[in-house]
């Protein structure tokens, strides 16, 4: 098999199976995204797909609240044939460091967006008693009361208690465009001039633990709409499952 960092005249950079081989390396190192993750409430996805006469892209959005991190945020994870907007040498505290950093990276990069403005709205991993609303990219949104959540398919854990996990999701509901990632923010490290061929809303993800991408029918069709630039080839069969209530785990340790 062609090494994963072939040059970039290589034809082999268009082949499905390198595209697969990419992915499973980074499930193997856990950079690829897990929708059960036990430490992000899962609130809302995208999957997006670039390409160019050299070089092909897959950005993934995910939108969710880390009670580590301490406040939502969107997850860019972008994986590439090439990418764009590395970080500098300047981010590590030797050159060894930064090589490695490389080294372990070569096709894939996280970035984080943070589309909600301010903290005052919530109390560590609670909603603030009388926070009337939150602030999503210079919009005002405005909170439900607690009784309003169910509406939306959120079940309250503790009511009259609204968790921040449970805020993120109702605001995924009514302001999906507003707390997923922008154009600009989508391609932070794709390639300049690249174009975009397909973009999902909702897709069947496997389940990393038990399935490699390259055995999922999903990323084995969109591997194939890379390496030909054919966006009809994706031709799901499975249902989507990209939903958090299809992922209960997630956020749970």
């Amino acid at each position: 098999m062609p090494p994963l960092d072939c040059v970039a005249d290589s034809p082999v950079r268009f082949e499905p199976q390198h595209i697969l081989d990419i992915l499973d390396r980074c499930r193997d190192a856990f950079t690829f995204p897990m929708l059960d993750n036990g430490y992000v409430y899962l609130a809302a996805t995208r999957l997006s797909l670039f390409r160019s006469a050299e070089d092909w892209a897959m950005v993934v959005e995910v939108f969710g609240f880390s009670p580590r991190a301490g406040h939502p945020d969107t997850s860019v994870y972008t994986f590439a044939s090439r990418l764009h907007n590395r970080d500098s040498r300047k981010k590590y505290a030797s050159r060894e460091a930064y090589e490695q950093y490389l080294a372990n990276n070569p096709h894939n990069e996280l970035r984080f967006v943070y589309p909600i403005k301010g903290d005052a709205w919530h109390e560590e991993e609670v909603v603030a008693e009388g926070a009337k609303d939150v602030v999503v990219r210079r919009e005002r949104v405005p909170l439900p009361r607690s009784g309003e959540y169910g509406k939306y398919g959120i079940d309250l854990l503790d009511p009259p208690r609204v968790w921040v996990f449970e805020a993120c999701r109702y605001l995924a509901a009514v302001a999906r465009d507003l707390v997923l990632a922008t154009p600009k923010e989508r391609r932070v490290s794709v390639r300049p001039g690249m174009r975009q061929v397909l973009q999902l809303e909702e897709w069947n993800h496997p389940d990393l633990v038990e399935q490699p991408p390259s055995e999922s029918e999903t990323f084995r069709q969109l591997a194939r709409v890379l390496a030909e630039g054919n966006a009809s080839l994706y031709r799901p069969t499975l249902p989507p499952n990209t939903h958090w209530s299809n992922w209960p785990e997630g956020g749970t340790l």
